[in-house]
């Protein structure tokens, strides 16, 4: 019989209240455990190299520190989990730059308890999570004309597009080298040139302009 582990979680927000909110929230969910919180970036980077947690869920807002600043500074590490923005803004020119550098998900703090649970468990799975009504505000980030109108305009080698179809999906370089039995740096290669021809520069703009794209 295989046992689950819970997904392990890092909160770094500045408001302690909520904090202790979502600490109770994920409390009442077996398969979630907050194993750590700051209330800042610079602890908050310190704590996710202690413990490598699954999830890093990050405020946007904080004093000092941003949470640009701590993301960036996140992305420095050697983390194995992913990174979700959770804030209260949402500003287009916030959303886009926490997903160009490297945010695996966007989620609002208005969002209902139960909706915020299952986008942590999205997550936790390697799916890149955002709150339902940013959707629009990418896609028209997307609409611009040096991107690609369809992906048959894209030129992409039949491997490139097999590697953009599994961004689409939420995973990660490690699990879709897993997926298509190729290396972790072949797929680093392959993200790099499909940006390139799309004209895009995020995996999250990637994935989204797929999405977007008519079956």
């Amino acid at each position: 019989m295989i046992t689950m582990t819970p997904a392990t979680l890092l909160l770094i927000d500045d408001h302690p209240m909520l904090r202790r909110g979502i600490c109770q929230l994920v409390s009442l969910d077996p398969m979630l455990k907050v194993i750590a919180e700051a209330g800042n970036g610079p602890d908050g980077v310190t704590l996710a190299r202690e413990h490598d947690p699954d999830l890093i869920l990050l405020d946007m807002n904080m004093p000092d520190y941003d949470g640009l600043a701590t993301l960036r500074a996140l992305r420095q590490q050697p983390l194995s989990g992913r990174v979700v923005m959770f804030t209260v803004s949402d500003l287009r020119q916030d959303v886009i730059a926490a997903l160009q550098q490297g945010a695996d998900g966007y989620l609002l703090k208005d969002m209902e308890p139960e909706a915020l649970l299952a986008a942590l468990h999205q997550a936790a799975a390697g799916e890149m999570v955002l709150s339902e009504n940013l959707v629009p505000l990418l896609a028209e980030q997307l609409r611009t004309p040096q991107v690609p109108a369809s992906l048959a305009a894209c030129a992409l080698t039949p491997r490139e597009e097999e590697i953009l179809r599994q961004l689409a999906r939420g995973l990660s370089n490690k699990l879709i080298a897993r997926e298509l039995d190729i290396s972790e740096s072949t797929v680093k290669v392959h993200v790099k040139h499909l940006l390139q021809k799309l004209g895009l520069r995020s995996r999250t703009e990637a994935a989204v302009w797929l999405l977007q794209q008519k079956p």
